[in-house]
């Protein structure tokens, strides 16, 4: 039992999701349609990206990245590319996956060429980075692809769409990054070991196509908009479990249980006319700073699934789902993953952390909120 409350207590998404999900099954009466609006299209390919991804990391797929970062001699050129590697990858492998890959490699390479004082204020611009980043493509964060396979938009309306606030934002961070460094632009970095980047062992050279290979069979997937989806979740499944069958117990399935939880809690939620009308006249019309508000309370993705039924302005609620990470920790599940990561390598250095990560993204939501609210009127259909 200690056991079981200890992972809720860790858990708290996952706790808050289901403690949700079982009061709307008592708000609104169970019934034959709930399984029918579940989206299992979303569910099943945030499965195969997350199997993937984690083969990624385990087989160490981004080492080119890392051994280019460790010939960077100098503070602004490493911190820019470090940023913006999050920044671009973000748009692929989504943003708490791109955090993953490059904060513990931003925390080795700036402890090993003695620049920990940088580590916090480059690691609060990777997550900016991250949110920003993964703005832009339908695939780039969870929220995205919910809402990208809810809105039936075409891919290259969607990128179009995002890309004033991806170009905005690729443009700020420079700018901070240079403020960074304003009292020496030229400051160097230099390395004892040069091979942080680790090898690529022969013998996994199969399981690195194969993931390679998926990858694209899941982009393709999620761009075409086939109905043929459970195909490429079987092809991953069965790929998988040929190369790899002990991936499958590392997969974060506690993201995906949340996920359902919310669907089940939305669902219900938007079932019950009464509920359904109150949120109906809340929501309309102040989709973008209402997706922010509760993004503070319950993360942007919950927020997107629970808001979007209402929502009468597409545009609003992802631009603000996608804003929404700025503000607070909470606002963005990738924000948590940061936090996360920094506290495992400094221990009890977690307010130090608040502390940073809050001053320079309000800094950041105080320039780009409002653009993002007019930009929110220019409806994507």
């Amino acid at each position: 039992m200690k056991k079981v409350l200890g992972f809720f207590k860790k858990e708290m998404m996952l706790t808050l999701a289901l403690t949700a999900a079982i009061i709307s099954l008592f708000i609104t009466p169970v019934s034959g349609r709930l399984i029918k609006k579940i989206d299992w299209h979303t569910l099943g390919t945030l499965f195969m990206m997350l199997c993937v991804l984690e083969g990624f990391k385990q087989e160490n797929i981004f080492k080119p990245l890392i051994s280019f970062a460790t010939k960077l001699k100098k503070m602004r050129s490493l911190s820019l590319f470090l940023i913006f590697g999050v920044f671009f990858t973000s748009m692929f492998v989504t943003n708490d996956v791109s955090l993953i890959i490059f904060v513990p490699l931003t925390i080795l390479l700036f402890r090993g060429g003695g620049k920990e004082k940088y580590i916090l204020p480059v690691i609060s611009m990777e997550n900016i980075a991250a949110i920003r980043g993964s703005l832009l493509m339908p695939f780039g964060s969870p929220q995205n692809l919910f809402l990208y396979g809810q809105s039936g938009t075409s891919a290259a309306n969607f990128i179009l769409h995002m890309s004033p606030l991806c170009i905005m934002s690729a443009v700020l961070l420079i700018i901070f990054v240079l403020i960074l460094y304003r009292k020496d632009p030229d400051e160097e970095i230099s390395f004892e070991k040069s091979n942080v980047a680790g090898e690529w062992k022969p013998e996994g050279k199969t399981r690195r196509i194969a993931y390679i290979t998926l990858f694209i069979i899941i982009i393709t997937t999620i761009v075409t908009r086939t109905k043929f989806w459970p195909v490429a979740v079987a092809i991953v499944i069965v790929t998988i479990a040929a190369v790899n069958l002990r991936l499958f117990t590392q997969v974060d399935y506690v993201l995906l249980f949340t996920f359902l939880c919310f669907f089940v809690f939305s669902s219900q939620i938007a079932a019950n006319e009464s509920i359904a009308e109150v949120l109906k006249k809340a929501v309309a019309g102040h989709e973008y700073f209402l997706t922010i508000g509760v993004s503070q309370v319950i993360s942007n993705v919950p927020a997107s699934i629970v808001l979007y039924p209402f929502t009468e302005n597409f545009a609003g609620l992802i631009y603000g789902a996608d804003t929404a990470g700025l503000v607070s920790l909470i606002g963005s599940l990738a924000s948590v993953i940061n936090y996360r990561i920094y506290v495992r390598e400094y221990p009890g250095k977690g307010g130090k952390f608040i502390k940073t990560f809050t001053l320079i993204s309000w800094a950041f939501f105080a320039i780009v909120v409002i653009p993002g609210y007019f930009l929110s009127k220019w409806k994507f259909f």
